[in-house]
């Protein structure tokens, strides 16, 4: 209960720090004798078990691999800018990085929404994949300059849940009609298969949760959300997460601050983010697992399965907003969405035989362990 208070308390600063903090009027960073400091602003609260410890873990990181020529200093959702305001405060320049998820600036353009996560695509590792030898990497890259912004992946939540939910669903009417707070292009989803879909900041969900101005929501997984006190307003927690098979955090890093970076630094600025991506990854998959036995066992959470009609009628609301994406206007949207779909579609044959494979095998009533 302290955490999540303390928690809360970070975030709630975000409404009042919007009006009372100009981007324009953000402290400069500071540079002496070949020495950068940059500001890291955050989309989390502060410490926020997953994303807010990955920024903390990226920012050190390249403080010690830079062997402190070039350092950055944090900053949580609302302490300069408000959490959704990241992006564009690096764009303008007012801030030199920040650490969010791709799947907040979908206003920006849908086609960002793939770099995060598509509902029934891929999972972190085939996200991974596409990026590094898929030729996900120059789109990614081609996409953000558009917007004056050098990203990197820095980790990966693995496989979402559907959510939280105030009352059992059971079928899909059950469904239609919910205030349901999720986010990215699996909102849209979600739109479509009924739901009055509502974006809310982390910080804020368990305020409108408790307040029951929204029915379910959805943010990331047993660790991040036990943190946060879901738990204590909504008992009823389903599974699968469908519409993030994972969900990428990045950060984000003005083009031209990072342009004019010696090589050295551009590459302890690659290296720190790609090993917090592993590293995160696998903290999630140790995190989440004790995350749920506790929710449980001490909390009296039901874990849940999706109704099969509801996961199919999710399923073929993402594949109209898939068909509407790839019938884009912007060549560029275009092409990242038919290089992800092929992408997603030789993998998913792949991982079925391999990964799938072993895991329905292990479910066998086996002698094991």
């Amino acid at each position: 209960m302290t955490r999540r208070r303390n928690f809360l308390r970070h975030a709630a600063t975000t409404a009042a720090a919007a009006g009372a903090v100009a981007a324009s009027n953000l402290p400069a960073p500071a540079i002496s004798q070949g020495r950068i400091e940059w500001r890291m602003v955050t989309s989390w609260p502060m410490n926020l078990p997953g994303p807010g410890i990955s920024a903390n873990r990226v920012a050190e990181r390249i403080g010690t691999l830079s062997n402190g020529r070039l350092t950055v200093k944090v900053f949580a959702a609302g302490q300069l800018v408000p959490a959704l305001g990241v992006f564009d405060a690096v764009s303008q320049g007012t801030a030199e990085i920040y650490h969010a998820v791709p799947s907040y600036w979908l206003a920006k353009s849908r086609g960002i929404g793939f770099f995060g996560s598509f509902p029934f695509g891929m999972v972190a590792q085939e996200l991974q994949a596409w990026l590094n030898f898929g030729g996900g990497g120059a789109l990614y890259d081609e996409m953000y300059a558009r917007f004056g912004i050098k990203p990197f992946m820095c980790g990966d939540s693995g496989p979402q849940w559907l959510g939280w939910f105030r009352k059992e669903i059971n079928s899909l009417d059950d469904f239609r009609g919910l205030r349901f707070r999720t986010a990215g292009l699996g909102s849209e989803m979600f739109r479509r298969a009924g739901a009055s879909v509502v974006t809310l900041p982390g910080g804020e969900i368990f305020a409108a949760l408790r307040a029951g101005t929204i029915d379910a929501a959805e943010f990331i997984g047993p660790w991040n959300d036990a943190a946060l006190g879901f738990h204590q307003v909504a008992k009823n927690y389903y599974f699968p997460g469908v519409q993030e098979p994972s969900s990428a955090e990045e950060i984000g890093v003005n083009k031209a601050k990072f342009d004019a970076l010696p090589a050295d630094l551009k590459q302890v600025v690659q290296f720190a983010a790609q090993a917090s991506y592993m590293e995160s990854l696998t903290e999630y998959d140790q995190k989440h697992p004790a995350a749920v036995a506790e929710l449980v066992s001490k909390h009296g959470v039901v874990v849940r399965e999706v109704p099969r009609d509801l996961l199919i009628a999710f399923g073929n609301a993402a594949g109209e907003v898939l068909a509407e994406i790839r019938g884009d206007a912007d060549p560029l949207v275009k092409k990242i969405a038919e290089s992800y779909v092929a992408f997603r579609n030789l993998q998913a044959e792949y991982t079925s035989q391999a990964y799938n494979g072993v895991m329905n095998a292990r479910r066998l009533p086996i002698k094991w362990g």
